[in-house]
């Protein structure tokens, strides 16, 4: 490993572009480079950047307790002007001293431009214990509150950002990039762990995957994922996904959709889940899913009638419940047909059904007969097949779109991360400030990974999505994405944790990660 060599920078240029853009929405400010080259055609760089006059602060915001416009449950700190008004008397009734704030749509491609909506804050506090005491007293009066730190509003520059940039050039580097589960779907572990074991240059974490056994089994990818060209879950909607082709050098960010038929002789039915538990739907996006077939994150549906195939790359018990399970071996053949349980056998598919599904299987998956699976993973704009079966090629899958042929071009409202008619959904998750993981291709073919520390309030504050695309199209991309980030975001070189993650357990094990090896 070189050693590191400083270069402390202004930027040597009037900003304009996308860097206008980025200084404008608070991404770049006094940056402090150091450079590491890893091995040829790898490269790390590591920015620190500063706003030296932002002085972010503490402060008690009001929430709606429930959607004022779908009446749901929210923590979220936006509403209609309506509601801010009556919130903001209440406040002044209690004794204390509101501040309305207007606050406005970040420049995404599928949602309203201006006016979002307004908040209500109370005080300006140098400590959080400070704001949490004016919170409980204004919560004595019937109010919800929350306590918040102004670093994190897009509104005003972030005072010190912590970000990680990976840069792999394939026109010199000689090693492969893969996403990877490490040789099972259902297993999360620690992206440092993962790298540390396979001897990788690089890495980072991957696409979304389920956190929670409520959600169906942990670390299983909620959205498309391939691993060696084998198919290992399948795509939550239309979503953005980071292809690496099977030649390891090679990348693509592109929307896309995938289909899985069972076919019994004539007879054909679509599964709608690959290593997932029938009847959940983690990000929803599947047709058969309840209450929605959009993509929604981090929202579980559901369904009544569902096929799901289990790969051999499900390495733990097979789910259990109502329904048929059918065990195929090899060649396609039907070994068993019964109750749900057991595992996958090695080199065989397991198929579930529940409902409908159930029924087809009863019906058309008899012992010693055949059925054959055909499965596909198409671009979504234009239908084209992306090649699975050539044993190479990986993909990782998360949200949404961030810079699309060169330009700006976040598909929010589209990919589920935010939902317009709702201000209370996705908002912090899409709006305020976090921990990112980040994914982007230049003109030359190169792929940059980049993280930003995030959740540090009077450290590195993160990024929102905004400040994701403005910060990657100044690095170049012309494509980029959003990978899983908050908890989730890792950057690991020569196998050892090189960023500061958030959660206060430490590292977070996750479903997959992006693996560059040497």
């Amino acid at each position: 490993m070189a050693a590191c060599s400083l270069a402390a920078v202004a930027l040597v240029a009037p900003l304009s572009g996308p860097a206008a853009q980025a200084a404008q929405h608070g991404v770049l400010g006094t940056e402090r480079w150091t450079t590491q080259s890893v091995a040829p055609g790898v490269t790390v760089r590591t920015v620190t950047i500063t706003n030296a006059g932002r002085t972010p602060y503490w402060t008690v915001v009001e929430q709606p307790g429930t959607s004022p416009l779908t009446g749901a449950a929210t923590a979220a700190e936006v509403g209609p002007p309506s509601w801010a008004a009556t919130a903001a008397g209440q406040v002044r009734a209690a004794g204390f001293q509101p501040r309305i704030e207007d606050v406005r749509w970040p420049d995404y491609a599928d949602t309203p431009h201006g006016p979002m909506g307004q908040r209500v804050r109370v005080g300006a506090y140098s400590t959080q214990a400070d704001a949490q005491t004016a919170a409980t007293a204004i919560r004595k009066a019937g109010l919800t509150t929350a306590v918040v730190w102004t670093g994190y509003d897009i509104q005003q520059p972030a005072d010190l950002e912590n970000i990680h940039v990976a840069v792999i050039d394939p026109r010199v580097f000689r090693g492969k990039v893969r996403v990877t589960h490490d040789g099972n779907v259902a297993q999360r572990e620690t992206t440092s762990a993962v790298a540390s074991k396979l001897g990788s240059l690089v890495a980072t974490n991957g696409g979304f995957f389920v956190t929670s056994s409520s959600d169906g089994v942990q670390g299983i990818q909620s959205g498309l994922g391939v691993h060696a060209g084998r198919l290992a879950a399948m795509a939550s909607g239309s979503r953005a996904a980071l292809v690496v082709r099977h030649d390891g050098r090679s990348f693509g960010i592109e929307n896309l959709t995938s289909t899985v038929t069972v076919r019994a002789g004539a007879a054909s039915f679509a599964a709608q889940g690959v290593n997932r538990t029938p009847g959940l739907v983690r990000d929803c996006g599947r047709p058969n899913s309840v209450p929605t077939t959009h993509p929604v994150q981090d929202v579980t549906c559901t369904a009544a009638d569902d096929l799901v195939v289990f790969t051999p790359e499900y390495g733990v018990a097979l789910p259990t419940g109502t329904g048929v399970q059918v065990v195929l071996d090899g060649g396609g053949r039907v070994v068993s047909a019964g109750a749900r349980g057991g595992t996958v056998p090695a080199g065989g598919v397991v198929l579930q059904g529940i409902g409908t599904a159930a029924t087809w299987l009863t019906v058309n998956a008899q012992v010693g007969g055949r059925l054959r699976l055909a499965e596909s993973v198409r671009d979504a704009a234009t239908g084209r097949p992306v090649t699975l079966g050539d044993g190479g090629t990986s993909i990782a899958s998360a949200a949404p779109v961030l810079v699309r042929d060169g330009r700006i071009r976040i598909d929010a409202a589209a990919e589920g991360v935010v939902d317009p008619a709702d201000l209370s959904f996705g908002y912090a998750w899409a709006n305020d400030r976090q921990p990112r993981t980040i994914a982007g291709i230049t003109a030359r073919g190169a792929l940059i990974l980049v993280t930003v520390d995030g959740r540090v309030a009077g450290g590195s504050e993160g990024f929102t999505l905004y400040e994701e695309a403005a910060f990657m199209r100044s690095l170049g991309a012309v494509q980029a994405m959003n990978l899983d980030g908050g908890g989730s975001t890792a950057m690991a070189v020569d196998g050892k944790l090189v960023n500061n993650t958030s959660d206060a357990t430490g590292e977070r094990a996750v479903g997959d990660t992006v693996q560059v090896l040497p």
